[in-house]
């Protein structure tokens, strides 16, 4: 007589806990590697803008003041100087922070060689290293907002959107910067953006006086630099003086870069990595 044995249904395997997404794996390791760098980079991320604050705003501006400030709109020249020294620390964070790290990342330590071996992709790195980028900004931006109010700098509550501008700023400048570095060979290339393109910047987009104050044939170019639009959008805010749409004209024009950067930084280190 035949006999049917009864066995036990298999049990459904266990599914698989996949981690956090790669683009928080990239995160975590440059949130890490900035942490372990953090003191070597005090000075330029906290003290030195502030320094900047305290000689210009402070020491210049008791020269500025007591000539009269109607370039200024009767503004204070340290209430003036505020914010685009805020903005200014930004980019330079956004450039800085995606030139030899990324270039190191690809051609000297391989970083990015050893994280493409596993499933993150290019645009994991991208995105990951990118956003590790704006938190260091955001972070040095809020010590700044709150050291300048404690000052008397800030003489608006709404200074606290002045962030979005830092954001914006950031990334605007981080993303083509990082596409620079993707496509460099050496660290000579650096040397030609930091002279010729973010020194310019730095003096000639409302950072220090109003834009209004250059030349005539000067001003366009001003306006079509990207920091030039964070310094109004940030002065803006950290004044009360805010408008809808000379604002989000800002915003839009910031967020161009921010997308536009995005995607020249993707493209290039995916033809560099040859992926």
């Amino acid at each position: 007589m035949a006999t049917t044995s009864l066995s036990r249904p298999s049990a459904a395997p266990a599914p698989v806990d996949a981690g956090p997404h790669p683009v928080i794996r990239v995160l975590e390791y440059f949130l890490v590697l900035m942490r372990r760098t953090f003191r070597g980079t005090l000075f330029g991320s906290f003290f030195s803008p502030l320094l900047y604050l305290v000689a210009m705003g402070y020491g210049l501006g008791s020269l500025v003041n007591s000539g009269g400030s109607s370039a200024l709109d009767g503004v204070p020249y340290v209430e003036f100087i505020a914010p685009g020294v805020l903005v200014a620390t930004a980019m330079q964070m956004g450039v800085f922070d995606a030139s030899y790290p990324v270039l190191g990342s690809i051609k000297w330590g391989r970083q990015f060689h050893a994280m493409l071996a596993t499933p993150v992709r290019v645009w994991d790195i991208v995105a990951g290293n990118l956003t590790a980028i704006l938190l260091r900004s955001l972070l040095s931006g809020v010590v700044f907002l709150v050291v300048a109010a404690v000052l008397g700098a800030i003489p608006s509550w709404t200074g606290v959107f002045a962030l979005v501008a830092v954001a914006l700023v950031t990334l605007a400048y981080a993303g083509p910067m990082f596409a620079i570095s993707s496509r460099a060979e050496t660290d000579t290339t650096f040397n030609l953006v930091f002279r010729l393109g973010l020194v310019p910047m730095f003096l000639f987009s409302g950072t220090f006086f109003p834009v209004d104050q250059l030349p005539a044939w000067m001003q366009p170019v001003a306006f079509l630099i990207p920091l030039w639009h964070g310094s109004s959008l940030a002065r803006d805010a950290t004044l009360g003086t805010m408008s809808f749409w000379p604002d989000l004209v800002h915003v839009a024009y910031l967020l161009l870069w921010v997308v536009v950067g995005g995607y020249l930084a993707h493209r290039t280190l995916r033809r560099r990595m040859v992926v």
